[in-house]
Parts: C-alpha cells; sequence; structure tokens
C-alpha cells in the first residue's frame, strides 16, 4: 500500500517536471518564431514603404521640377513660378496616389528642395523651410521610416528619402512621406500564436513604446519600457530571450527581435501564469485521481486484501511503466467491483497524460517546421540570368487616362510579356509598378545554349514592340517605347511557403534594375559579368556605353544583332 501511494506520488511529480519543462522550450521556441518572422515582417514592410517612396523619387518629372526650382531660388519671381510648378508636381502625385499611394494609406507628401524650402505638400505645411528639421537633414543622406503620433491621437509612418539628379550623386530635395500604420498593427496585433496573454510591441532607442499595447489604454507613445532587451538591443546590437518582468510589472516569459538600423526592437510576451497553466490544471487532476485511488485502495485491502492482492500487483506494475515513460500501458482489469472502477479509473489517467504529452511534442515539431522553413529562407543562392523591362514614361503617358483605361493599359503590356517570357522557359518574379522582374533558371554558364537563348529572348522582346503597339491602337490606347536590362551573376532565393514563385534579390537584381535607363527605346543592355559570358556569339554586335552615371556600375553594353 505504502509502496503503491509513493509510486502514484513519483509520477506526478516526474510528470509535472517533465511537462514544465517541455511547456517551458515550448513557449521560448514559440516566442523566438513569434519575434523573428513578425520582426522580419516590419523590416519587409519599412523596405517596401521606402521602395514605395522612392518610386515618386526618381520619376523624371520630379527630377526636372525640383531642379529647375532649384535653380531659381535668386529669381525675384520665384515665389510666382513656385506656385506655377506645384500644378505640375500635383499631376505625378496624384498618379502615384492613383498608382500605389491607395494601396498603402498615403496621408501626406512633402517635396523640399536642397536648401529646405517646401516646393509641394499634399497637406497643411506647418513651416516653409525645413533646413534644420532633423529629418530634412538625415534625409538628405539616407531614406529612413519613423513612427510619429499625432494631434488626433493616432500614428503614421513617415518615410524620408533623398531625391537625386539625373547625376544620381548628389541629393537635389528630400520626399517625406506619411502613410497610415494599418498594416504596421496588423502585424503586431493579431493574436494567433499569443494565447490569452501573450504581446507583440515595438520599443524606440528612448525605450519608448511606438506601437499599441493590448493590455494598456493609449501606450504609444506615452508607455516607458526599460527592460533588457531593449538596451541589449541598442548597445550591443542583439536580440535575447528570457523571464523577466514587463513594463507591467508581471512576469512574462519574452524574446526579442532587434532592427538597430531601423531604430527599432520588437518584444514577443507572454505571462508566465498562463504558460504553465496545463501543468498546474494537469498537477492537480493526478494529485485528485491519486488521492482518490489510494483512498479506495485502503478500504479495499483492509477487508479483501488477499482477494486484493493480484489485481493490485498489476496496478502497480502499470504504474510502475508510467513512471518509466511508458504511457501506452493499460491495465484492462475487467470487473465490477471497485477494483474494475479503479483500473479504468486509472487506464483514463494514462490515457489523458499520453495525450497530453503528444499534444506538447506536437507543437514543438510545429516550432521546428518554421524553423527549418526561415533557414531554407535566408540561405539558398542561385546563378540566373536576370532580366528587367520598364515602360518608358509611362506615367505621362497614363495621367489623362481614365482608371479603366489605365488598368486596360498596363493589362496588355504586362499580361503580354509575361506570357512570352513564360513561353519561352523564362520565371516571372513580379511586377514592380509598370516594370517586369524575371529570370531565366536553366542558364549554367557552360550550357553557351541556354545563355545565347536568354540573350535572344531579349532581343526578341524589344521586337514585340510593334505587335503590342498594334493591340494598343486597336483599343484607343496610346503606344509607347520600353527598355530591357540583363544581368548574370549569383542572387538570393526566397521560397515563400505561401507562393508557388521564388523571389529573388541581391546585387545582381538591383545592378539589372539600374542599368536599365541606359538602354535605347526597345533595345537591351547587359552588365559586365554576362558580356564576358556572351563576347564570344559572334551572331551580335556589343557596343560599350558611356557617359555619366556608367562608371557605378561597371561597364554597360548595347547588344544587337549583326
Amino acid at each position: 500500500m505504502i509502496v503503491s501511494a509513493v509510486t502514484l506520488v513519483t509520477i506526478t511529480v516526474l510528470i509535472y517536471n517533465f511537462a514544465q519543462i517541455t511547456l517551458k522550450e515550448g513557449v521560448e521556441n514559440q516566442l523566438l518564431g513569434e519575434s523573428r518572422i513578425r520582426g522580419e515582417a516590419v523590416r519587409t514592410l519599412f523596405y517596401t514603404r521606402i521602395k514605395d517612396a522612392q518610386i515618386l523619387a526618381t520619376i523624371p518629372m520630379v527630377h526636372s521640377l525640383v531642379s529647375e526650382l532649384n535653380s531659381l531660388k535668386e529669381d525675384p519671381n520665384f515665389d510666382f513660378k513656385m506656385k506655377e510648378k506645384r500644378r505640375d508636381f500635383f499631376t505625378e502625385v496624384r498618379a502615384f496616389r492613383e498608382l500605389v499611394g491607395y494601396s498603402i494609406g498615403l496621408v501626406d507628401v512633402k517635396i523640399i528642395g536642397d536648401d529646405g524650402t517646401v516646393y509641394f505638400s499634399l497637406g497643411r505645411v506647418e513651416k516653409p523651410n525645413f533646413s534644420k528639421d532633423p529629418r530634412f537633414v538625415r534625409g538628405l543622406s539616407q531614406p529612413f521610416v519613423e513612427l510619429e503620433p499625432t494631434s488626433q491621437g493616432e500614428r503614421v509612418m513617415i518615410i524620408v528619402t533623398p531625391i537625386f539628379g539625373t547625376e544620381g550623386k548628389k541629393p537635389i530635395g528630400v520626399l517625406i512621406a506619411n502613410t497610415s500604420t494599418v498594416e504596421l498593427d496588423k502585424i503586431l496585433l493579431t493574436r494567433s500564436g499569443l494565447g490569452k496573454t501573450g504581446e507583440v510591441y515595438l520599443v524606440n532607442k528612448d525605450g519608448l513604446m511606438i506601437s499599441e499595447s493590448r493590455f494598456v489604454k493609449d501606450a504609444a507613445f506615452h508607455q516607458i519600457v526599460n527592460t533588457l532587451p531593449v538596451p541589449t538591443c541598442f548597445e550591443f546590437g542583439d536580440s535575447m530571450g528570457g523571464l523577466y518582468s514587463d513594463y507591467r510589472g508581471i512576469l512574462i516569459y519574452s524574446h526579442s527581435y532587434c532592427a538597430k538600423d531601423l531604430g527599432f526592437v520588437l518584444l514577443a510576451e507572454k505571462d508566465e501564469s498562463e504558460t504553465f497553466e496545463p501543468v498546474q490544471n494537469l498537477q492537480n487532476k493526478i494529485f485528485l485521481a491519486g488521492v482518490v485511488i489510494i483512498i479506495v485502495m485502503i478500504i479495499l485491502a483492509f477487508f479483501l486484501s488477499k482477494r486484493l492482492s493480484r489485481p493490485l500487483i498489476k496496478l502497480r506494475d502499470a504504474a510502475n511503466e508510467i513512471a518509466n515513460g511508458n504511457f501506452e500501458i493499460r491495465t484492462n482489469i475487467n470487473r465490477s467491483d471497485e477494483i474494475g472502477q479503479l483500473s479504468l479509473s486509472f487506464d483514463a489517467m494514462a490515457k489523458k497524460i499520453q495525450e497530453s504529452l503528444i499534444t506538447i511534442r506536437q507543437r514543438e515539431d510545429t516550432i521546428k517546421q518554421q524553423q527549418e522553413v526561415l533557414l531554407q529562407f535566408s540561405e539558398q543562392s542561385e546563378n540566373y540570368f536576370v532580366c528587367f523591362l520598364d515602360v518608358i514614361g509611362s506615367t505621362k503617358l497614363t495621367a489623362n487616362l481614365t482608371d479603366l483605361e489605365s488598368s486596360k493599359f498596363y493589362s496588355i503590356f504586362l499580361n503580354s510579356m509575361a506570357i512570352w517570357i513564360g513561353d519561352n522557359g523564362g520565371i516571372v518574379v513580379k511586377n514592380i509598378g509598370d516594370a517586369l522582374l524575371f529570370y531565366f533558371p536553366k542558364t549554367n554558364t557552360q550550357d553557351k545554349d541556354a545563355i545565347k537563348n536568354a540573350l535572344e529572348g531579349c532581343l526578341k522582346i524589344g521586337e514585340l514592340n510593334t505587335h503590342i503597339s498594334q493591340k494598343m491602337q486597336q483599343e484607343g490606347l496610346p503606344t509607347f517605347d520600353y527598355r530591357i536590362s540583363a544581368t548574370y551573376g549569383s542572387v538570393r532565393v526566397a521560397k515563400i511557403a505561401t507562393s508557388a514563385i521564388d523571389d529573388i534579390f541581391g546585387s545582381t537584381v538591383n545592378k539589372c534594375a539600374k542599368i536599365n535607363r541606359f538602354a535605347p527605346p526597345n533595345g537591351v543592355v547587359i552588365g559586365e559579368a554576362l558580356y564576358e559570358i556572351v563576347k564570344s556569339f559572334d551572331s551580335y554586335n556589343y557596343r560599350l556605353i558611356t557617359g555619366v552615371g556608367t562608371q557605378e556600375y561597371g561597364a554597360v553594353y548595347q547588344v544587337t544583332r549583326k
């Protein structure tokens, strides 16, 4: 009897300790996964917003207007001429807003000259000159994103990017765009994977919470957070996890995602009480079941010790099996008396314990799978023949078109190109406004035929202009020209579980987009690395392009047929 009681207590302690350790590791891995996934999502959102702003900042008309106003500062009629140019600014901003701005919640755009003078603003201008404004000064040297509260108690995302001239070396002004934080809040406030008490929020380098809290009303830009992950990020640039008291003074498990370069640290937290609540419930149930079993065993042993010895030995052996980790053991004692009931209770307890451990292991497997997806995303790279196709002057072409006409305009162009590229072995990654990024995957440098077919495909794209122009004319739409650029080299491959098409990025992709502007209308230019591969092909002429801006990207060559 004493041995049985001690066995039950031992089982309870062992199960409690094992479950506690397993749950602790599970929560830590879960918070690590949540912090990384959501941190990368916020980083991607910031980079995307910067790229959206740079689209507007790189429009040739914006360059021209800013450069012209910069050169007229000494003109006595400067104010009058600036007002005249605002309509041109508004036309470009409106086209951008219709194409991109509404989807990102664009609230305001300011275009500022190199001396801080505000040339254009969608909203109210608080001050006419930004020359001493910290954002303007920083924006002359680099693009960045900040969050700021509004007078209405809301928050806005502020995107700042320099405006470069045609030479692309010295900034001629700064663009400041304000967008809503709806997409950011979707990333941070979704409760998936956080349970009842979990939350995710952002803290800046001053230790100030810059996103909403689940537990404190109006916490953004009011709540101070001085927990350990904040100085660890901004002083040492590291992420961390652990058990400590949060800004509410409540003991929590946490893991951080440090984005010091973007000015924030993301914290994913969950209360310790919720973490071990299943263990506590399990302990109480096991304790209660143990007490009942011991009482029943004592009463029955007193009256029927001899009769009960055999089934009790069987129960004792089953308990020892569970203590040794064999939770599949069942007593299967078929009796209609109390011993039979005890057997059923014992088997039910073992089944519940087994199911609980299976659930815990399944959660561990899920977390490990998420980690494998992240590693797959970050480690794969390939050598590809990368191409970039961009329409010349599309903003001006579509400025006078209706929404339906603009939609048909881009549909004819993008769909025609995507179908042709796919039929010729290429893969379209995505369209960026009026441009297409695509690549030819099967282009090993040892396979000259594959490289030549890819180059031939780029030249044929230029020849398709006549066919596309006929389609445009049939629909009553304006015709246009475009440029094709191609590079070859290593790219990073992003395998996204929710998409059938891999994304690519890296210096090869960036260079391909940058050299596109050197191509003639409906012509093809290639980078230096690709030229070294194809220069032996005697079916083509290669002309080195010289001039301002080409040195930055290495040698650039125009390719034509002989």
